[in-house]
């Protein structure tokens, strides 16, 4: 068998098997359990804290809530009839779970046009554009999970224009955001691979 046979088989294999890693962490009530068993989510998170003011436990609560750590994670099919696909109920992919415009925006807005939806640093560094923008178009504080959390869910007209008031279930949602972004803060602040 030639050496390029098989590496030809080696990819083949790969690809079917996945090929990365696109499963989410175990034990995502462990913020220190997620960052021992994926040391470079501590590093984007650090990164974007540092670039854009964004606590990373707000980040880390965000991304549970959105994409539960799956770095391809995307939105379910709509279904005709209860049978035929029709396709997705959004755009949205990846850990943060940016629509296609959003994401559009942030990179003509910072210029990463080569930024994927599913690489860990980019979608940390969106999360932390699109927070920072909430904070000067919403006034909303970037360590406030709860209320960025609403916003981030509902844009920056429909949190202003007060959309989330009528929808208990993402006013519950959000109180979950913030307890979550909380648990964090306090396991992280004893974290040895976050010092």
């Amino acid at each position: 068998m030639s050496r390029h046979f098989r590496a030809l088989i080696v990819l083949l294999l790969l690809a079917a098997c996945g090929g990365g890693n696109n499963s989410a962490p175990r034990n995502l009530n462990d913020a220190c359990s997620i960052l021992n068993q994926r040391p470079k989510y501590a590093r984007a998170f650090k990164a974007t804290e540092r670039r854009w003011g964004v606590p990373a436990h707000v980040q880390m609560a965000t991304i549970y809530q959105e994409s539960k750590f799956v770095s391809n994670a995307r939105t379910p099919y709509r279904y005709v009839l209860g049978v035929l696909p029709m396709g997705r109920q959004s755009s949205a992919y990846g850990y943060a779970q940016a629509l296609d415009g959003t994401w559009d925006g942030y990179r003509r807005a910072t210029g990463r046009w080569s930024a994927d939806r599913n690489n860990i640093f980019d979608a940390t560094d969106f999360m932390g554009w699109y927070m920072n923008e909430t904070r000067e178009r919403n006034g909303i504080s970037l360590r406030d999970a709860r209320n960025q959390y609403l916003a981030y869910h509902e844009g920056h007209t429909g949190y202003s224009r007060g959309t989330y008031r009528n929808k208990a279930w993402l006013l519950r949602v959000s109180g979950e955001v913030a307890s979550r972004a909380d648990m964090y803060q306090r396991q992280l602040a004893s974290c040895r691979r976050f010092r």
